[in-house]
C-alpha cells in the first residue's frame, strides 16, 4: 500500500545526444584535448594550410608575375623601406619580389605536390595491400618481394630514378608544364610500400573473423567484400602513415626541388626558394634563405607532430 502523502515522480527521460556532444565525449577529443603539443601543432599546420589555399587573395602582392616586381626594391630587408618608397614586413628577394607573398605561393606548390602524392600513394599501396592480404598466394608473394626491394632504397633515390626516366620520356617542349605531376608520380611510387605492407598485414587478421567467413557464406563477391567489410576496419594505420607521409612527401618534395630536378623556376615550392636563398646567405642577404627554411621545418614539424598524436590516440596501447 502506498503512502498517499508521497507524490508520485515523472520517469527520468534520457535526451539524446547531439553529435557534438558525442565527439567531445570521445577518446580522441579528450586526447586532443589534454595534449598542448598537438594543439599548437594543429594551429601552426592549419595557418600554413590556409594561408597557401587563399594565397591569391590574402598576399599582398602577386610575384610571380613580371609586371607587378620592381628590381629596384631588390635587397630590402624585412620590415625596411624599399627604394620605390614601399615597406616589405619580410623583406625582399633578388628579383624585388616580397618574400611573405613568396612564401604563400611557395608553400602552396609544395603542399599541392604533399597532399596529391599522398593521395596517389596511399590509394596505390592500399589497393595492392587488400589484394595481397586476402587474396595471398603467388599475388602476395609478388606484391610484397617489390615492396622489400624498394624499402631497401631510400625514397629519394627511387623518386629521382623515376623522375629521371618520366622526364626522359616526355618531349622537351612539354617538361616544364609536366613536371608538377611527374614529381607527384614520383614521390608517390616512392612511398606505397608503406601503405601495403601495413594493410596486407592488417587484412590477413580481418579475413580470418567471422564476420568475412559469415560474409563469405552469404556469396558476397571477393572483392565486394574486401572493400565493403574489410578495407573499413584497416583504414585506423593508414590515416596513421598518410599524416606522416604527408610530411614526409613535403620534405621529398623540397628535397628533389633543391636538387634542381623538382618544380620549375616559373612555380617555384619551398624548396626552390631555399636552393635561390642560399646563394645569397654569406653576402649578407640571410632572409632570403632564413623564411623559406624556417616555414619549410614549420610545416614539416607540425605535421609529423599530428601524425604522433594520431597514432597514439588511435592505438589503445599506447594511450596512458
Amino acid at each position: 500500500m502506498t503512502d498517499p502523502t508521497t507524490e508520485p515522480t515523472d520517469p527520468v527521460i534520457s535526451t539524446p545526444r547531439t553529435r557534438w556532444q558525442r565527439v567531445r565525449d570521445s577518446d580522441i577529443f579528450w586526447s586532443y584535448s589534454h595534449s598542448p603539443v598537438t594543439i599548437i601543432a594543429s594551429i601552426v599546420a592549419l595557418g600554413l594550410i590556409l594561408a597557401a589555399a587563399f594565397a591569391p587573395w590574402l598576399a599582398p602582392h602577386t610575384p610571380f608575375q613580371p609586371a607587378t616586381v620592381n628590381l629596384m626594391d631588390g635587397f630590402t630587408p624585412p620590415g625596411g623601406e624599399s627604394l620605390s618608397g614601399e615597406t616589405y614586413l619580410l623583406g625582399t628577394d633578388d628579383q624585388g619580389r616580397d618574400m611573405l607573398s613568396t612564401l604563400m605561393y611557395g608553400a602552396r606548390v609544395s603542399l599541392f605536390v604533399g597532399f596529391s602524392a599522398t593521395l596517389f600513394a596511399m590509394a596505390l599501396g592500399v589497393s595492392l595491400g587488400l589484394a595481397a592480404g586476402y587474396r595471398g598466394g603467388f599475388l602476395d608473394s609478388l606484391i610484397m618481394r617489390i615492396a622489400d626491394v624498394q624499402l631497401s632504397f631510400p625514397a629519394i633515390l627511387i623518386a629521382l630514378l623515376i623522375f629521371g626516366v618520366a622526364q626522359g620520356l616526355i618531349p622537351a617542349a612539354r617538361q616544364e608544364q609536366t613536371a608538377v605531376w611527374v614529381l607527384i608520380l614520383a614521390i608517390g611510387l616512392s612511398n606505397w610500400a608503406q601503405f601495403a605492407r601495413t594493410v596486407r598485414g592488417t587484412t590477413m587478421v580481418e579475413r580470418q573473423k567471422d564476420y568475412v567467413s559469415a560474409a563469405r557464406l552469404l556469396g558476397r563477391h571477393p572483392v565486394a567484400l574486401a572493400i565493403r567489410h574489410v578495407l573499413p576496419n584497416v583504414l585506423g594505420p593508414v590515416l596513421v602513415i598518410a599524416t606522416i607521409s604527408l610530411a614526409l612527401a613535403i620534405i621529398e618534395e623540397a628535397t628533389l626541388s633543391f636538387l634542381g630536378v623538382g618544380v620549375p623556376p616559373t612555380q617555384p615550392s619551398l624548396g626552390t626558394l631555399i636552393r635561390i636563398g642560399q646563394r645569397f646567405l654569406f653576402s649578407g642577404e640571410w632572409w632570403i634563405l632564413a623564411f623559406p627554411a624556417i616555414t619549410l621545418i614549420l610545416l614539416a614539424l607540425s605535421v609529423n607532430l599530428l601524425g604522433d598524436w594520431l597514432r597514439d590516440a588511435l592505438n589503445p596501447r599506447l594511450r596512458k
